[in-house]
């Protein structure tokens, strides 16, 4: 009988480890804890015990080795036996020597059995939370892929193909991003806490780190070390910048990494829910770096700063909006992938001598309205009336007839 609750003891714990991905031998180790730790509970200590579990069989051997003492000096049932009670085993027993026997674990009651299932329950558990934690440590950096279980309001839960849960919260989502039970999502590991032992998984679509991540699963040139990303930065979304470097002369990294057509990058861009990407060619040339990265504008000339960290950009009119780009996009990426501070400035050289900065209407237009001009990059009073009505309304997002009110002070100045 007692063979028989032990065979199945192990075997349930086999299936347990099955669903929680334990090997075997670990199992088996688990297990011989759990005995010795439920028999130390009882007396004390298990240092006169021998637990021998046989995976093979699938069964469980405990044995107890106890000293033969006087019947009169017998102390502890544990580690003592009475020399009468040894000879019932053995006649041939004697004082001192050691009574080495089978012990049937039932007999420890049903309290003890119970107590080692949920030891080794816990056991397995603590394993298998170890395991977790260090596998996704491992993988902090990396692409992963989830299944989506449920959606909350400030995060999605996600399951990966071990059943394993993974947090993506609101704050590392794009901001187009829209998920349904079921969805396959990609995302990079962000971070992995282990408070009280108890790991938690954090994921993150909108760190560099992701769309670096992509760039090498799309490019095997910077896959296989040829081409080196120096730094990306993103405002995730809506647009990003990638510095990238060659380390063969006969490889230019920039159409390496957009590829024919824009094969490579169509399917980041994609995954990125559309978010423009400028790939841009690193150099250690700062005022270079800078020029490159405010594109598509044409920077003209630069005055650099470089122990403030600071430049001074100047470019032709027609320019300056793109240079500072929609929301201000291009040009705060730009000083987020050159760690300058970048200010940018009609070339005087390009003003109409009749023309009139903007600044100079503050009596008729709302300083608020001329802020709103000069961040679409139009700071004299022909640079608003060179752009027709209809995209001025959609660049600067303003109402219509505030847009009017505006035509009409500026054309009503050069009328007269």
């Amino acid at each position: 009988m007692a063979k028989t609750e032990t065979v199945n003891l192990v075997d349930t714990f086999a299936e347990f480890k099955e669903l929680k991905s334990i090997d075997r031998s670990t199992l088996i180790s688990i297990l011989e804890e759990s005995f010795r730790s439920v028999i130390a509970k009882m007396y004390g200590s298990d240092e006169n015990y021998d637990v021998i579990i046989n995976p093979d069989k699938g069964d469980c051997e405990i044995w107890r080795t106890r000293i033969v003492v006087d019947d009169d000096e017998l102390e502890d049932e544990n580690t003592q036996i009475s020399l009468s009670e040894a000879k019932k085993i053995d006649a041939d027993y004697e004082v001192g020597e050691e009574v080495v026997d089978a012990v049937n674990f039932l007999s420890f009651g049903r309290r003890a059995v119970l107590n080692l299932r949920q030891t080794l329950a816990s056991k397995i558990l603590e394993i298998q939370k170890d395991g977790l934690y260090t596998k996704y440590a491992d993988l902090v950096g990396q692409i992963v892929t989830g299944e989506v279980y449920q959606v909350w309001k400030k995060e999605v839960l996600l399951l990966d193909d071990d059943g394993n849960e993974m947090l993506l919260p609101k704050t590392e989502q794009i901001p187009r991003d829209f998920y349904r039970k079921g969805d396959s999502v990609r995302a990079v590991v962000l971070k992995v806490d282990n408070k009280n032992n108890n790991p938690k998984i954090y994921l993150s679509r909108t760190s560099p780190m992701f769309l670096e991540r992509l760039f090498e699963l799309e490019v095997p040139e910077i896959h296989d070390g040829l081409i080196t990303i120096k730094k990306v930065v993103r405002i995730p979304g809506e647009r990003a910048k990638v510095a990238v470097e060659s380390f063969d002369d006969r490889i230019d990294p920039v159409g390496a990494c957009v590829g024919m057509k824009g094969a490579r990058i169509h399917g980041i861009v994609r995954e990125l829910k559309n978010e423009n990407i400028d790939v841009v060619n690193y150099t250690s040339n700062m005022s270079l770096l800078i020029t490159r990265a405010l594109n598509p504008a044409k920077v003209q000339t630069i005055e650099m700063d470089d122990e403030n960290k600071r430049a001074n950009v100047f470019l032709k009119p027609e320019d300056i909006s793109l240079a500072i780009g929609k929301n201000g996009n291009n040009i705060k990426l730009a000083t987020m992938l050159t760690g300058y501070t970048i200010d940018v400035f009609r070339n005087d050289a390009e003003i109409d001598e009749e023309d009139i900065y903007i600044e100079e209407f503050n009596d008729e237009i709302d300083s608020w309205i001329i802020d709103v001009l000069k961040g679409i990059g139009c700071d004299t009073a022909k640079s608003v009336l060179n752009i027709p009505r209809e995209e001025l309304i959609r660049r600067t997002d303003l109402e219509e007839e505030t847009v009017d009110e505006v035509l009409r002070i500026l054309k009503s100045e050069f009328e007269q």
